[in-house]
Formats: structure tokens, C-alpha cells, sequence
């Protein structure tokens, strides 16, 4: 047994992880390629790059991903301490500067005494001692092949995109206004509201506009939460106006009506002059997002600072490979986390660090490993991705629904989900840090 925990990878999951075991006086090594090496989908030098959006979702406890959020914060998550740090207008969602962000888990990380940062690329696992394999779903080259070996099987993909920012200067506000849907937070969002008329042309553009061509893989399978607008527009009409153009709650103060469909504007960094559009991941060609998305009331000149894009995801069959510590069940010593075990979004990735990093680290001490129960949203979905009944595994993001049950029957939906919120903080706060 080696004296310390390898952790590969600098993403979420792994700097998660990386503090967890290093909190508990353990050493690690935490092997990141940046600045050597880059995947397509990553542009900056530190640590725990936001790729697709600066939202961490919602921040409401009746939501999951709040629940998993507040469970996150009771055991002392790095992820979370930095993004409520650097954390932005959003109304009742969780949004963060993505680069003060970064920038923070990056010094918190290297300062740690514990931790010894190697900046290589990683072809072959460790032959000895504890490893945790965050590599995220772009794992490339080498590595990519020795995950396979030892997982035994093939992988499975789906596709990812993320959305355009425009600069805020750039925005008409004479055609766009600020609000917040529903009266969440203060005037957090820019709106661009659409007549009908203004949308069936915004529509057609759009289903007509040329995509990149994917050289590499014919077939395209796009995850449902992170869909590209022109798969979602093709799937009918009025699909986008229930999905990220849905009008409800927002009154356009330029005519005093509710808008036909509303295309809304996220502050991306803590000075607001960046602002990313909702939803709007995309496989469009650069040249045909300037013109498409410049049909949107307000966006006529807008300023892209930065195309959306897309990328390949990769991820592992968890159900056969991976126990609910995230261990492998026939190689005791590894461990995955993040978007490669099929857990999807950033606090989703990070609650899988976090929970490889506790075990990961009672393990090394030759203590009982801790289990998350289902009535907690880290262990729901530590229980799905390890669930072996599950014959078509997909992504998942946490849902209420792959918790476990309340045993009373509650009618409301709300007052349901708190309820469940409130079983899972008192499981937490008993169990500490």
C-alpha cells in the first residue's frame, strides 16, 4: 500500500475529492495534463472548469439539485464553499463567475499541504495504492484505453453542447428588459420577448441553419438537459416556448402583455458585462449562430464574445462496473467520479467526489466505508449509477424521483419535496463532517 491516495484529474469531481481525502490528513496526488495538454471542450489553465454554463441550477430546497446542494454545504464541500463565494445574480438559482470560481478551487487546492499537484498527462493507472479516476467524460489517448481494460467493456457516448455569451453592452434594452421569472430574486435576467410572428421566423431559421458536420461519429445522441436548441426546434414548433422560450411569469413592460416566447440572458462574471444565453447549447455553425440568434428582438447586433460549441461525452456503464461508494466491485482499490460514472451536471459530479473522497479515505485508514442512503440525494445518486437492474443506463441529473419514497402520502408537490429535504438534512446533520 502506496502513503498516499492518486486522484487523476482537476475537474469538479476530482478537486472534490482531492479536498476530502486531504482534509482527513491523508496525502494525495492529484495528477492534472493542464497546462500541457487540453481537451476541445477546456480553455483555461485551472482547476475545475464550468465548460457549458455558469449555472449551478437551482438553489431552492423544494428542487433536488438544492437539496444536494445544502447536503454538499453540511459536509464541508470545496465546490460549494467557492461557488456561494463567487456566486452571481440568478434569482433562485445558483450562478457563479466562472473564472473567479475556477481561479478559488485552484488556490484552494494548491495551497493544501497535503496535496501534491502533478502536471502530466496520465496514459497508465497506478500499479498500487488507492485511485480515483475523475477524468471526466472527455477522457482521451492512453488513459482511455486503460480504463476500458479494466472496466471490461465498451463505452457508451452522448453528445454535449454549450451556449453562446454576448457582451451586455451589446443587448438592445430598448426591445429587451430585465426581470425575474415568477418574482425569484431581484431583476436578475435579461428578456428578449417574441411575438408569434417574431418566433416562426426566429424558428425557421433556426431548423433550417447548417450545423458542424460530426467528421468522427454518425450517431448523435444528445443528452435530454443539455440539449442543442436546433434538436430541441426540430422536435416541433412549440417545443422551445415549454422548454428555455417558455413566456410564463414574465410581463413585457414595453407592451404590458405576456410575450408569445421570451429568450432570457444569464449574468455570467461578477462584473456583468457577460451574459449567457438560456439554454441555448447549440451544433450551429459560428457563422450561422450570428445570424440566427441575431433574429432575436434585442440580439440584432449582439456581440459573441463566444460561439456555442459542442463535444463529445463519454461515460462508463456504471451498473456493472461500480458499487454505491463509486468503488469498482472487482477492483477494490478504484474508484471513479464524475461525469464518467453517468452522474450529469456540476453539482452532481462534485457530490460523487465528494462521496469517493470520504471512502476513498475511510478505506486507506481501514475503516467501515460510509453509506449514503436513498433518502439522501448523494446517496440516490450514488444507488443509481450503481443500480444493476438498470438495463439502458443514461445520464442522469438528481431527481426527486430516484429517492426514496416518503412513507405518507402528500398531495402537494411542494410541501412533498420539502419534506424529503427535511428527512435528508436531519440524516446529514447527524451523521457531521
Amino acid at each position: 500500500m502506496t502513503d498516499c491516495i492518486h486522484v487523476i484529474g482537476a475537474g469538479l469531481a476530482g478537486s472534490e475529492a482531492a479536498y476530502q481525502i486531504a482534509k482527513r490528513g491523508i496525502r494525495v496526488k492529484l495528477y492534472e495534463m493542464k497546462p500541457h495538454y487540453y481537451t476541445p471542450a477546456h480553455k483555461q489553465e485551472t482547476f475545475a472548469e464550468l465548460v457549458c454554463t455558469n449555472s449551478l441550477r437551482s438553489d431552492q430546497l423544494e428542487n433536488a439539485v438544492g437539496l444536494l446542494k445544502e447536503e454538499l454545504r453540511m459536509f464541508d464541500s470545496l465546490i460549494m464553499s467557492c461557488a456561494d463565494q463567487t456566486r452571481v445574480p440568478a434569482g433562485g438559482a445558483l450562478a457563479v463567475d466562472r473564472e473567479q470560481f475556477s481561479a478559488m478551487v485552484t488556490r484552494q487546492i494548491t495551497k493544501n499541504e497535503n496535496i501534491e499537484i502533478i502536471n502530466e498527462k496520465v496514459d497508465k493507472l497506478p500499479e498500487d495504492g488507492i485511485t480515483i479516476i475523475a477524468t471526466g467524460p472527455l477522457t482521451q489517448g492512453g488513459l482511455n484505453d486503460e480504463i476500458k481494460k479494466y472496466v471490461g467493456q465498451e463505452y457508451m457516448h452522448f453528445f454535449d453542447a454549450s451556449a453562446p455569451i454576448v457582451t451586455v453592452d451589446s443587448v438592445d434594452m430598448s426591445k429587451a428588459f430585465k426581470a425575474s421569472r415568477y418574482g425569484k430574486g431581484e431583476d436578475d435576467y435579461i428578456n428578449c420577448p417574441m411575438e408569434r410572428e417574431e418566433y416562426e421566423t426566429f424558428y425557421n431559421a433556426l431548423v433550417e441553419a447548417e450545423v458542424v458536420v460530426l467528421k468522427d461519429f454518425e450517431d448523435l445522441t444528445v443528452f435530454e438537459g443539455c440539449m442543442p436548441v436546433e434538436v430541441m426546434a426540430k422536435r416541433g414548433i412549440d417545443t422551445m416556448r415549454f422548454g428555455p422560450l417558455k413566456p410564463v411569469g414574465l410581463v413585457n413592460p414595453h407592451t404590458g402583455k405576456e410575450p408569445y416566447a421570451v429568450v432570457q440572458l444569464r449574468q455570467d462574471n461578477s462584473e456583468g458585462t457577460l451574459y449567457n444565453i438560456v439554454g441555448f447549447q447549440t451544433h450551429l455553425k459560428w457563422g450561422e449562430q450570428k445570424k440566427v440568434f441575431g433574429l432575436i428582438p434585442g440580439l440584432e447586433n449582439a456581440e459573441f464574445i463566444r460561439y456555442g460549441v459542442m463535444h463529445r461525452n463519454t461515460f462508463i456503464h456504471s451498473p456493472n462496473t461500480l458499487n454505491h461508494y463509486y468503488r469498482m466491485i472487482h477492483n477494490e482499490r478504484i474508484y471513479f467520479a464524475g461525469q464518467i460514472t453517468g452522474v450529469e451536471g456540476y453539482v452532481e459530479s462534485c457530490s460523487s467526489g465528494l462521496v469517493s473522497g470520504i471512502n476513498a479515505s475511510l478505506q486507506f485508514k481501514g475503516e467501515p466505508l460510509l453509506e449514503f442512503p436513498r433518502i439522501t440525494a448523494l446517496g440516490a445518486l450514488a444507488h443509481y449509477v450503481s443500480d444493476p437492474t438498470v438495463k439502458d443506463f443514461q445520464p442522469m441529473n438528481i431527481n426527486f424521483g430516484i429517492m426514496e419514497k416518503l412513507e405518507q402520502r402528500m398531495k402537494d408537490k411542494k410541501a412533498k419535496n420539502l419534506e424529503i429535504a427535511k428527512r435528508s438534512l436531519a440524516w446529514v446533520d447527524k451523521i457531521g463532517r
